[in-house]
C-alpha cells in the first residue's frame, strides 16, 4: 500500500490533470465553467472520488454531475495515458457545495461589519 505522502501526491497530479482536461479537451456544454476543488484516492487506489463545483452553483449540480459521468470513460482513459499508474482509479464524482458555503459565510460577515458601522 502506497503511504499517505504518495497517495496525496496522486491525487494532486490527477487535479491538475483532470482540470487541464475540462478546460482544454472537453467539449461538452455541461461542463463549461467547472472547476476541480478536491481529489482523494483511496488506500488501494481502486477509486478516485473527484469533488467539482461550478460558477453558478447548485442549480447545475446534477447537469454537471450527469456530464461527468457521461465523459467518465474518456476522462479515465485520458489520465491514465498522463498519470502514470500500474493501474488507475475509476473515476467517481461528488458535488462540493465548498466554496458557495465560502461566499455565503463572506456576505454575512461583510453584513455583520455594515451593521457595526451603523
Amino acid at each position: 500500500m502506497p503511504s499517505s505522502i504518495r497517495l496525496q501526491k496522486i491525487a494532486d497530479r490527477i487535479r491538475e490533470e483532470m482540470s487541464e482536461l475540462l478546460l482544454r479537451e472537453i467539449s461538452d456544454p455541461r461542463l463549461h465553467q467547472i472547476f476541480v476543488t478536491d481529489v482523494r484516492v483511496d488506500r488501494e487506489l481502486a477509486y478516485a472520488d473527484v469533488y467539482v463545483s461550478a460558477v453558478e452553483g447548485k442549480s447545475r449540480a446534477a447537469d454537471v454531475l450527469a456530464g461527468l459521468e457521461s465523459a467518465n470513460g474518456f476522462l479515465r482513459r485520458a489520465l491514465a495515458t498522463r498519470v502514470e499508474l500500474r493501474v488507475f482509479p475509476r473515476l467517481r464524482f461528488h458535488w462540493d457545495p465548498t466554496p458557495e458555503n465560502a461566499d455565503h459565510i463572506e456576505k454575512l460577515l461583510r453584513q455583520l461589519r455594515e451593521e457595526r458601522k451603523e
